[in-house]
C-alpha cells in the first residue's frame, strides 16, 4: 500500500469529497494558498468559487459557512489555528452546536470546522492550545482527532458527509507522519476506538499526538511493564465501551491529552471510567495533560505540555500502586 504524510492525507480527502459532491467547498483565511498544505492544489483543480479566501475576519468565515449548510451546501471552514474559533465562539459553540434543535431538527448543519492543534512548534499563546473542553462543553459539536494518516483521510470524509457540525482537529506536529493510506474511497465510522497497542497491566487512552507519546513511553517499559494503548480517534461521540473493557482488564489507567487538565477531558474521562469500573480499579486514575498556565513563550512548552516521559512516568507510578 502506498504511503501519504498525514497532511497529503488531509489533502486528499478533500479532493475526493469535492470531486464526490459539487456542493462541498473549503472557506478560510489564506485556503487559496494552503495553511500548512492542507489546502494546496485545490483553487487550481476546482476554482475559487469553491476554494473562497477570505479577510481576517473568522466570525464571519464561521458565520457564511453555517448560512451555506442551512442553505443545502457542504462547507469546510479552515480557521487555520484552532485557537481562532474563539473568536468566532458565538457562530461555532452557539449557534452551529444549538440551531438544529432550536429549530425542531428541521434544520441541518452538515460544515466541518477543520484547525490544527498543539504546541511544539513554539508558536506562543494564540496557535498552541487544543482546546476539546470547549467543544465537549457544547452539546451538538461532534468532535475528531486523527492520530495517523489514515485516521486523518478517512474521519475526515465521514465528518463532511455528516449532517451535523463537526470539529476536526489535526495536530501541526504530525504533519510530516507518514503511513498507509489507500487511494480508494473510505470512511471511518465515529464513536469507534482503536486499540493501537494491547497490554495487560496498565491502560493509556490517548488522543492525536499523545498517542504517539504513549506508544513510545510503551515501547521504552517493554519487559517490565505491559501497557495498553488506546486512541479514541473521536471524542463526542466516544467509544467509551472499548475503553472501560481495557480499564476492567488491566485494573490501571492513565490518560494523556494535550489539553489542559483542569476541566479538560481527562478529568471527564477518568469520571467516567470511575464511575462504570470502580471495583475493577486497583489504583487511582492519572491524567498526562498540558499543566494550567498560559504558554506565554515558546520556550516554556517544555515544562507545561505532555510528552513521553511524563506519559513514562505516571505508567510507572500506576503501575506501583
Amino acid at each position: 500500500m502506498r504511503e501519504l504524510m498525514y497532511v497529503q492525507a488531509i489533502n486528499e480527502a478533500l479532493v475526493q469529497e469535492m470531486t464526490r459532491d459539487e456542493k462541498v467547498f473549503v472557506v478560510g483565511e489564506s485556503v487559496q494558498g494552503g495553511s500548512f498544505a492542507a489546502t494546496m492544489g485545490l483553487v487550481q483543480q476546482f476554482g475559487p468559487d469553491r476554494v473562497i479566501d477570505t479577510p481576517l475576519c473568522e466570525t464571519g468565515v464561521a458565520g457564511a459557512g453555517l448560512g451555506a449548510a442551512m442553505a443545502g451546501y457542504r462547507p469546510v471552514v479552515d480557521f487555520m489555528f484552532a485557537d481562532f474559533m474563539y473568536v468566532a465562539a458565538d457562530e461555532v459553540f452557539l449557534k452551529a452546536a444549538q440551531w438544529h434543535f432550536l429549530h425542531g431538527g428541521k434544520v441541518d448543519l452538515p460544515v466541518v470546522f477543520l484547525a490544527t492543534v498543539g504546541g511544539g512548534m513554539m508558536l506562543c499563546n494564540e496557535h498552541s492550545h487544543v482546546p476539546s473542553a470547549m467543544v465537549l462543553h457544547s452539546p451538538g459539536l461532534k468532535l475528531a482527532l486523527p492520530s495517523t494518516p489514515y485516521d486523518a483521510k478517512g474521519l475526515l470524509k465521514t465528518a463532511i458527509r455528516d449532517n451535523n457540525p463537526v470539529c476536526f482537529f489535526w495536530h501541526k506536529m504530525l504533519l510530516g507522519l507518514t503511513g498507509d493510506v489507500p487511494e480508494e474511497d473510505y470512511t471511518i465510522p465515529f464513536g469507534v476506538a482503536e486499540v493501537r497497542k494491547e497490554g495487560s497491566d496498565v491502560t493509556v487512552v490517548a488522543t492525536s499526538l499523545m498517542v504517539h507519546h504513549a506508544l513510545q513511553a510503551a515501547k521504552e517499559l517493554e519487559g517490565k511493564i505491559s501497557v495498553e494503548v488506546i486512541d479514541p480517534r473521536t471524542l463526542e461521540p466516544l467509544d467509551l465501551e472499548t475503553i472501560l473493557k481495557s480499564v476492567k482488564k488491566t485494573g490501571r489507567v492513565v490518560i494523556a491529552d494535550e489539553d489542559t487538565e483542569r476541566c479538560g477531558f481527562g478529568g471527564e474521562l477518568g469520571f467516567q471510567i470511575m464511575e462504570n469500573t470502580f471495583d475493577s480499579l486497583e489504583a487511582p486514575i492519572k491524567r498526562v495533560c498540558a499543566a494550567n498556565y498560559p504558554i506565554a513563550g515558546g520556550y516554556l512548552e517544555q515544562h507545561i505540555l505532555p510528552n513521553p516521559a511524563k506519559i513514562k512516568a505516571a505508567v510507572e507510578q500506576v503501575a506501583r500502586f
